[in-house]
């Protein structure tokens, strides 16, 4: 393949998250989880960690997905199609239940961290978890532990630190590579490591670049849907 033939991720990206992106589905309990269609791709954090306001930055929406300040306002899997066909969506984003502090009981945490990992562990159709770290604080215990989980449940996942806006630019390679470092506790995550801001949108396009060439990966038939 020629340069020229080669796709540019980045592009088709950016059209694929322009396109219609619409709330389809929440569950609470795994038996509750919608029916098996498109590929999805899942997006895991700590409470407060910003991803509403990424799912928000990512589709160009202000309200696709509820922020709070008040960490724990995700209490179920919500799932988002995206495409311009909601017949035949081309992408199922699925924003998860955040981890570590929330403001409701333990039994309550205990529900969530139980539903995360059947979700994790029994389906066909997800293909990567983006783990959305601060990139202010870098990879946390709590966040060590979510990573330990995805190993073990052998899925592809990839790690976007967050809130880039608030680090000094002068540190941004720094805090990349302080993830990387962090990272070879865990050999199965994806060894790109993403450093975006959804208040700026700087590095918004690499994730979308990295998501449109994660489908061309596992999909060669949507992969044909973007493309034409």
């Amino acid at each position: 393949m020629t340069d020229s033939d080669s796709p540019d991720f980045a592009d088709i990206g950016r059209w694929l998250f322009a396109q219609n992106c619409e709330f389809v589905w929440a569950a609470d309990k795994i038996d509750g989880l919608p029916p098996m269609g498109p590929l999805e791709i899942a997006f895991a954090g700590r409470s407060n960690v910003g991803k509403s306001s990424l799912l928000n930055a990512l589709t160009t929406r202000k309200t696709l997905a509820r922020t709070s300040h008040t960490p724990g306002r995700t209490q179920q899997l919500n799932f988002f199609d995206l495409g311009p066909d909601a017949a035949a969506p081309l992408l199922r984003l699925v924003d998860m239940p955040g981890y570590g502090y929330a403001a409701v009981s333990k039994e309550k945490i205990a529900n969530w961290t139980r539903l995360m990992k059947e979700f994790l562990r029994g389906r066909a159709t997800l293909s990567r978890v983006f783990v959305l770290i601060d990139g202010r604080h870098g990879v946390k215990d709590v966040d060590h532990d979510m990573l330990t989980s995805l190993d073990q449940a052998a899925l592809s996942y990839q790690v976007v630190l967050t809130k880039r806006d608030e680090v000094k630019k002068s540190l941004v390679e720094k805090t990349i590579e302080d993830a990387r470092a962090a990272l070879r506790k865990h050999p199965a995550a994806h060894p790109d490591v993403i450093f975006l801001s959804s208040h700026s949108g700087d590095g918004v396009s690499d994730l979308r670049a990295a998501i449109v060439r994660l489908v061309s990966e596992r999909d060669s038939a949507t992969f044909g849907r973007l493309r034409a």
